[in-house]
């Protein structure tokens, strides 16, 4: 699947939350809660009345919260988005951030909304245990065992690996060795550090106001990264994780953590009626399908359908964004599309920042919008691996 936009359509507001580490700040907020900050922010930074937004979609993939399953129609309402506006909640795995833009771009594209909300929303830490076959009664003697909801959504169930395996066999594929991947989490940590020091993070992230006994504190910093602290030596200490030798380890996979992020999409002529101020146009976008036990590599063909559908090249792009999922999975993609890693995952990524696996592609665009007009660049590429064997690209353009 790939498409170029038929019309002109903007993305006009981009917020997001702080990212929260496993068991930390955020890991009291729902889904709801994080995607109902975000929203707001988003809806305020476009200075738009919410009666105007026609759709809202956003993405989500385990839902872990009790009120998870109605996340799309209670982070509308809760917005202060009116009833009569219809909400659908979307999983493409790490993909889905990514896909409720999608999502959003074609309802406008055929008219069916000229303004909706396409957001993220991940509450990792609140993944509960789960005591599955027990509704009709167990036998005796039965020792009944819990299941981890987390790790189960971390495995591939059909081909029965972990999303880290893939990992693993990936990077065999194209040659990545664990040095190579310990370099790469560092650099993620340390561009991470360099960008927050310089304010880059400023316009994205809105601050998630945390009630407690104590009081109220504000949450306005991603939790997850090392930052400057993360060394070479630090790294290299830490075992693999899921095969002897191998490359994955706790230091070079990206951080299960928690956030949301919410971005407003307009067409032109809504653009014109209401006054909006265009951030970034949508150009193509593109999803492809791989081997589920390489899954990483899914950003390889998404790209390449994305840009020869908008009839560009990677030399025309300015800047890019692969989803961190992994380092031997990002080092295998950059490898077999001859990426130019200066222009790539500048700010740090997944592995600093985390992954709240339903908002990352809502992180990235709205981070790929900010930094076109910081940059004053024409064109930004972001993309993500999705658990299964997909992968998801789109494509925008400075305005």
């Amino acid at each position: 699947m790939a498409a170029k936009a038929a019309k002109n359509l903007f993305i006009v507001a981009a917020k997001r939350t702080p990212f929260g580490s496993m068991g930390g700040t955020l890991s009291t907020q729902t889904p709801t809660d994080l995607g109902t900050v975000a929203t707001k922010a988003a809806i305020a930074q476009a200075g738009c009345d919410p009666a105007i937004i026609g759709d809202i979609f956003f993405g989500n993939v385990s839902q872990t919260a009790i009120d998870t399953p109605y996340l799309a129609r209670h982070v509308g309402i809760r917005a202060g988005i009116p009833i009569e506006t219809p909400a659908l909640t979307v999983n493409r795995l790490c993909g889905s951030g990514f896909e409720s833009i999608v999502l959003a771009a074609k309802g406008i594209i055929v008219g069916e909304s000229e303004v909706s909300v396409a957001g993220g929303a991940e509450t990792m830490s609140m993944a509960p245990y789960a005591l599955r076959d027990v509704r009709k009664g167990t036998k005796f003697p039965n020792n009944l065992v819990l299941e981890d909801t987390l790790w189960s959504a971390l495995n591939d169930q059909h081909i029965k690996m972990p999303m880290a395996l893939t990992a693993e066999k990936v990077g065999e594929k194209m040659g990545i060795n664990r040095v190579e991947c310990d370099e790469y989490a560092l650099r993620s940590q340390h561009n991470w550090q360099k960008a927050q020091d310089e304010g880059r993070f400023a316009q994205e992230i809105t601050p998630v106001e945390i009630v407690t006994k104590k009081g109220t504190t504000t949450f306005s910093v991603d939790e997850h990264p090392r930052g400057g602290a993360a060394t070479i030596e630090s790294l290299a200490k830490l075992p693999s994780m899921f095969k002897k030798d191998g490359l994955v380890s706790a230091g070079n996979a990206s951080g299960i953590s928690d956030g949301a992020g919410s971005l407003i999409l307009a067409s032109e002529d809504a653009c014109k009626k209401h006054n909006l101020k265009p951030l970034s146009r949508i150009v193509a976008w593109a999803s492809a399908g791989v081997d589920p036990s390489i899954m990483g590599y899914g950003p390889v063909p998404a790209i390449e359908k994305t840009l020869a559908c908008a009839g560009l090249t990677l030399k025309d792009i300015d800047i890019i964004e692969v989803n961190e999922a992994f380092a031997a999975q990002y080092l295998a993609c950059e490898k077999a599309l001859g990426i130019d890693r200066t222009i790539t995952n500048l700010d740090g990524g997944a592995i600093a920042m985390g992954h709240p696996t339903g908002c990352s592609g809502s992180r990235i665009m709205s981070h790929l919008t900010y930094e076109l007009i910081r940059q004053n660049k024409k064109y930004a590429i972001g993309s993500a691996c999705c658990g299964g064997g997909q992968g998801i690209a789109i494509l925008i353009e400075r305005c």
